[in-house]
């Protein structure tokens, strides 16, 4: 009994409730696929493919991975791009390049901010819209995504009031 306690203390001990990767705080007590989708650039079928490629159980929870395997999900998510298929990657056709890559992390962030400072610097119609702040899809504006104080039928009403009380002072 007492060698089977021991066991289990050795097990909490070795529990990681927070893996470091990519610069991301993953959660050890997720499963290794959903961990890993923690990590910017890595949704849930990139997670599936690396952990699958690795070898590594997808419904082991991230915190009971030894430090080998966390080392071995390492280094297949630094050659993702050789696992993934070309249509997988999430930046096709890089820009300056000309080839097809797949960001993760910080880098992603980055590249993003340049893609957008490319739009307003260029003067396209995306990145003015970047610039405004406004919608940039096609979506409708005219009723959703406003921000701010005024909305439509209270302001009105306001100005009615207003419009009333100033016809009252003209009046007298």
């Amino acid at each position: 009994m007492s060698e089977e306690a021991e066991k289990r203390e050795e097990e909490k001990e070795e529990f990681k409730h927070i893996v470091r990767i990519l610069d991301a705080d993953l959660d050890g007590k997720r499963s290794v696929v959903h961990s890993l989708c923690g990590i910017k650039g890595i949704g849930w079928r990139v997670a599936k493919v690396i952990v699958i490629s690795t070898g590594i159980d997808p419904g082991v929870r991230m915190g009971d991975l030894s430090d080998d395997e966390i080392e071995q999900l390492k280094g297949a998510i630094n050659t993702v791009e050789k696992r993934l298929p070309w249509w997988m990657l999430n930046r096709r056709k890089d820009l300056r390049s000309g080839s097809d890559r797949h960001l993760m992390g910080a880098d992603h962030m980055l590249q993003l901010r340049e893609d957008i400072n490319l739009l307003r610097k260029i003067r396209s119609y995306r990145g003015i819209r970047h610039e405004r702040g406004l919608k940039v899809r096609g979506q409708r504006t005219k009723s959703t995504g406003r921000r701010g104080l005024v909305v439509g039928v209270i302001r009105k009403k306001q100005l009615a009031a207003v419009a009333k009380g100033g016809a009252r002072e003209r009046g007298r």
